[in-house]
């Protein structure tokens, strides 16, 4: 008996039993066998390895994903696949920040040959319809992988990367195949405003809340039934096993990897539905420090910011008064002052109403405070309403009040495609 190289990591790879959703259509089958509990969670890739890729059995296969798509001891799946005899990986697409994560915010590798495995990657970012159609045509796939690791909020860009490559597969008339990951800030509860299409750009493509509480395949589910409806693609998910929908990050036995470079942590993502709106202001989110999103901050601003919002009592957070000097981004280089947020009890935390009334209270506390000119908070909030709000001196329940009808309504249809207890 021989083994090739490719035979010795293929087996190598396996790790268990697959189970896996079939939704042609918008369609699901029912739900595989859940795994042990914390600590034991398999993502989508592990029990896809474990059945020896038999879903993408005779396909030519593409894969969207960046360096947080690894296998539990940290190995990228690209790099497990690429010599594994029982699949035929033979293409990688890079989503903002690039497959192998080179880029900042705001950019990516463009198309160029991995040097780790020869194999051509793909730029999607910006690309969508009938363009974004063209590249996979180009490639010579039959069947589009998506892995990558989200961080559970509206405006991070891997979802609406998830909704243009769904969208062009569809028109190009290949497969798609979603790989199962654990929102890392639990999938308990959609909050905040719902999108009005009018503000429709990639960081809020459709009518979703700004923190959904959802996986990557139920968003997929979602999106393929409601909103790619009229020419839905060929979709297959696969799911974890051992995630519930209390589990934060940490309880998952998973090692993290920044999905950005602005998210190194799971508590950066704890934070950031809320705190990502001060980038639709003159004010720093932290970028270019050690904590982005969780510290805040301008200069002129002082002890009257932290003294403001702490009087509020928001459940499970308190708020330092913090002064920090940006290695990058607004204020680099200079001192500035601000807040660093403490969450102390994340079970009763609300990241996007402890936003709102950051928001109301910086305004409030510092008169330098602007919105940024082009307001990007629109298109963040997915609406004018929060900004009009807070300009007209409405408080902290009163903006949060004012979605509540619409939150509803999401909630009733996000429910529809939950697949985990």
């Amino acid at each position: 008996m021989s083994l090739s190289r490719r035979g010795l990591l293929a087996a190598g790879g396996a790790v268990g039993a697959l189970a896996a959703t079939t939704a042609g259509a918008g369609s699901a089958t029912a739900a595989p066998a859940r795994g042990k509990g914390h600590g034991r969670v398999r993502t989508g890739f592990d029990r896809l390895a474990a059945d020896g890729y038999a879903l993408l059995k005779g396909e030519r296969v593409g894969i969207v994903t960046n360096p947080t798509g690894i296998t539990s001891d940290v190995r990228h799946i690209v790099d497990v696949m690429h010599p594994d005899e029982r699949v035929d990986l033979i293409a990688v697409f890079g989503p903002e920040h690039g497959f192998r994560g080179t880029a900042q915010a705001g950019g990516s590798e463009g198309r160029y040959d991995d040097p780790a495995t020869g194999l051509p990657v793909y730029d999607t970012y910006l690309k969508s319809g009938q363009a974004l159609a063209d590249v996979f045509t180009a490639s010579g796939v039959d069947t589009v992988v998506f892995d990558i690791q989200d961080a559970g909020a509206r405006f991070y860009t891997y979802i609406w990367t998830l909704y243009d490559c769904m969208e062009a597969a569809a028109l190009a008339g290949k497969r798609f195949v979603v790989l199962d990951r654990p929102n890392p800030v639990t999938g308990r509860a959609a909050l905040g405003p719902v999108l009005d299409p009018a503000f429709s750009t990639f960081v809020g493509r459709r009518e979703i809340s700004q923190a959904h509480g959802m996986t990557v395949t139920e968003l997929a589910l979602l999106f393929n039934a409601r909103f790619l409806a009229e020419r839905p693609v060929d979709l297959r998910i696969v799911k974890m096993s051992g995630w519930k929908r209390s589990d934060f990050f940490d309880a998952t036995g998973l090692p993290w990897v920044p999905p950005s470079p602005n998210m190194p942590t799971p508590d950066t993502a704890l934070v950031y539905s809320g705190t990502c709106l001060f980038e639709g202001t003159n004010l720093s989110e932290g970028r270019g420090t050690t904590r982005p999103f969780e510290l805040l901050g301008a200069e002129g601003i002082d002890h009257r910011w932290a003294a403001a919002v702490n009087a509020l009592g928001l459940p499970g957070v308190a708020f330092r008064e913090a002064y920090f000097a940006p290695t990058f981004s607004k204020f680099q280089g200079k001192t500035v002052g601000g807040v660093q947020l403490h969450v102390h009890d994340r079970e009763v935390f609300d990241p996007v109403r402890t936003g709102i009334a950051l928001l109301v209270t910086a305004k409030r506390a510092w008169s330098g405070f602007e919105w940024r000119s082009d307001n990007w908070i629109d298109k963040l909030t997915g609406n004018t309403r929060v900004r009009t709000m807070i300009d007209a001196g409405a408080d902290t329940d009163e903006v949060v009040g004012a979605w509540s009808k619409e939150l509803a309504a999401f909630r009733a249809v996000r429910k529809r495609y939950l697949q985990y207890r």
